[in-house]
């Protein structure tokens, strides 16, 4: 009788805990061929139960044809020429038709990265076309409540569910973090501190910040990001160690994934938990030098970051890979399979 109590309280006690999770998605770089990859992640993200979906940015080339567009010619997968002014005009609304969309009804959160802003991309462009996505009643709402006369539409926004802050910084250009989105996160970061509510933030942008282990490819790239880069930095720094918020951090921009990597020798007695995971289907990057492969460091490979929420707002991050048949499941009727092997095999510096 005794055990059987026991392994009844047991079980209880692991069904609570799984009903009081949640989970949530994020990757990030899904130019190249992110038609072919971003499906498969969706696939996953939503067999997962994920309550919503992060992208962290670069959605297309836009300096040049993403090759899920224009095929690579060695291919020979003869189609007709596309002109530059047709790839300019549709390559946003192919990314919405052919990996938003497949998400179906799942809530989508976007970043603007750094290929959002290559001429003739613009700020003003991106907002305009992806205004459904940043003007949702819910992130409206929450901009009105932070302030009621601010009305206009930014690319840095946040909102809250379940007790945890989630904030999207724009530093997809050189003139980023630039006084006003600076003056906007620190109120935001200072209402969080100051409330019991509150017990997780978590930061979501492209570029990773300054000292991270990927530097070379970061926001310490030019000085205006270096610097107010550092200033968030310091700043999300005393959420958690005097404001005794979990606090968590997460860029895309190099095309890899990767742990642990403010943990550095810059942020040395100052290390933020944070993930680069810019695995969505843009052209591989090597891992920095003096970093091996690991479970913790990967290149070569396509995936998400799955986030796993606790009741006390702690979050456990786990990367799911992707896998070639995964690609070729999701694409299969709509690209050649000569096409989704190049992807999944040569995509890549």
């Amino acid at each position: 009788m005794g055990n059987s109590r026991f392994l009844l309280a047991l079980l209880c006690a692991t069904a609570f805990a799984q009903e009081s999770t949640w989970k949530f998605a994020v990757s990030g770089d899904s130019r190249n061929c992110g038609d072919i990859v971003m499906p498969a992640i969706a696939k996953g993200v939503l067999n997962s139960g994920a309550e919503f979906y992060w992208h962290l940015g670069d959605f297309r080339a836009i300096y040049t044809f993403d090759e899920d567009m224009v095929p690579p010619a060695q291919l020979g997968l003869h189609q007709k020429p596309v002109l530059v002014i047709n790839y300019l005009t549709g390559a946003w609304p192919d990314f919405i038709a052919h990996q938003l969309d497949p998400f179906g009804k799942l809530p989508i959160y976007l970043v603007m990265g750094n290929h959002e802003t290559i001429p003739p991309a613009t700020r003003n462009a991106w907002l305009l076309q992806f205004a459904d996505w940043v003007d949702t009643e819910m992130l409206r709402a929450q901009r009105l409540q932070d302030n009621p006369e601010d009305h206009q539409l930014h690319s840095y926004y946040h909102w809250i569910k379940n007790n945890i802050d989630f904030i999207t910084l724009d530093n997809s250009s050189t003139d980023q973090f630039d006084s006003a989105q600076l003056t906007w996160f620190k109120s935001v970061i200072k209402r969080d501190e100051a409330s019991s509510d509150i017990r997780t933030i978590v930061v979501g942008m492209h570029a990773a910040l300054p000292g991270s282990l990927a530097d070379d490819h970061s926001m310490s790239e030019w000085a205006q990001g270096s610097k107010s880069g550092r200033d968030v930095y310091e700043t999300l720094w005393h959420a958690q160690n005097e404001g005794h918020k979990r606090v968590y951090v997460l860029a895309s921009h190099s095309h890899f994934y990767m742990e642990d990597v403010y943990d550095s020798s810059t942020w040395k007695g100052k290390v933020l938990p944070g993930w680069i995971v810019g695995t969505a289907g843009a052209v591989r990057y090597r891992l920095p030098k003096g970093t091996s492969h690991s479970p913790k460091a990967m290149t070569d490979v396509y995936g998400y970051l799955s986030a796993t929420v606790a009741s006390d707002g702690a979050i456990a991050f786990e990367f799911h890979k992707l896998n070639l048949e995964d690609l070729l499941a999701t694409s299969h009727d709509k690209y050649a399979e000569s096409l989704v092997r190049w992807c999944y095999d040569q995509n890549k510096q």
